[in-house]
């Protein structure tokens, strides 16, 4: 596929996860959005966009769902059709979320007219998007994202996502225990055994990107056994996963409140991976949180 100066961006996902907020924020970002395309139309109206009118605007966002019902069906030949390669956007939420968000604006669910149920529905179209998901680029869980949260989110990944040659992307999440594990993650490391800086008063106010902190938390026998160890074991299975034809490996490191030791170890691992010239970006989620 041909390389493009400007990105092409596919913003798909389960209905009523955000997938119209994330196309909003695009759009306020300068890319020309088109929501609900026919996945048919979509070869043509990318040549067309990027022959005659990419001078106008920062790229190009379509957004597609299972409003048009053969999108599952016609993915993969749709992919193959596009002359340039897409960054894609995959939103998705907990199925509880979900129905609180529909009984919140009582509007139908795209396949509540074949479901029987806006639970089934909802599984079903979980089901239907599998093969969507496993290409995205990115998969933002929103379950307890606001929408400012979701703009965040998208704004500090963009540069990463936009910039980067093609290849597996890592996305290195941080979180506490205490307020939720992030259900995206594909691999979970707990690292509440390094010391802990929330006990010294002159640390608790900082992050683990404050260079005390993290010298506190691994600059230590224990911190000193442990990194090389799990960048070592990084090393040996991020190469496993793409050579398995992986498009992003989600890790998520987590510590109580997600403020000092996992942000520590994440800026870490992502520096690391950085320096090999991989697409690695970083959310820190609970790190404001008290």
């Amino acid at each position: 596929m041909e390389t493009s100066p400007l990105p092409l961006v596919i913003v798909s996902g389960l209905s009523g996860s955000g997938k119209s907020t994330v196309l909003d924020i695009l759009e306020d970002m300068g890319l020309f959005c088109v929501d609900n395309l026919p996945a048919a139309m979509a070869p043509d109206l990318v040549e067309l966009f990027f022959r005659s009118s990419s001078h106008c605007y920062a790229g190009l966002a379509l957004g597609m769902d299972l409003r048009q019902p053969s999108l599952a069906q016609e993915w993969h030949e749709v992919l193959a059709k596009l002359q340039r390669q897409p960054i894609i956007l995959f939103t998705e939420a907990a199925s509880q979320e979900l129905v609180r968000r529909y009984a919140t604006t009582r509007r139908p669910h795209p396949l509540c007219t074949t479901t029987p149920g806006l639970e089934q529905a909802i599984e079903t179209e979980r089901a239907l998007l599998v093969p969507i998901r496993q290409h995205a680029d990115l998969v933002i869980d929103t379950t307890h994202y606001s929408v400012h949260d979701l703009r965040r989110a998208i704004q500090d990944r963009w540069e990463a996502l936009s910039a980067a040659p093609r290849g597996m992307r890592l996305h290195i999440i941080t979180f506490g225990f205490k307020h939720a594990i992030p259900a995206e993650a594909d691999t979970l490391i707990d690292v509440r055994f390094l010391p802990n800086p929330y006990f010294e008063p002159e640390l608790r106010p900082k992050t683990g990107q404050d260079l005390a902190v993290a010298t506190y938390v691994l600059d230590n026998p224990t911190g000193q056994a442990f990194l090389p160890k799990l960048l070592d074991f990084l090393d040996t299975i991020v190469p496993l996963l793409e050579g398995e034809g992986r498009y992003r490996f989600t890790l998520a490191i987590g510590c109580t409140g997600g403020r000092h030791r996992s942000v520590a170890v994440a800026e870490q691992v992502a520096s690391h991976f950085r320096h090999q010239g991989r697409t690695v970006t970083v959310e820190h989620r609970h790190w404001t949180l008290p």
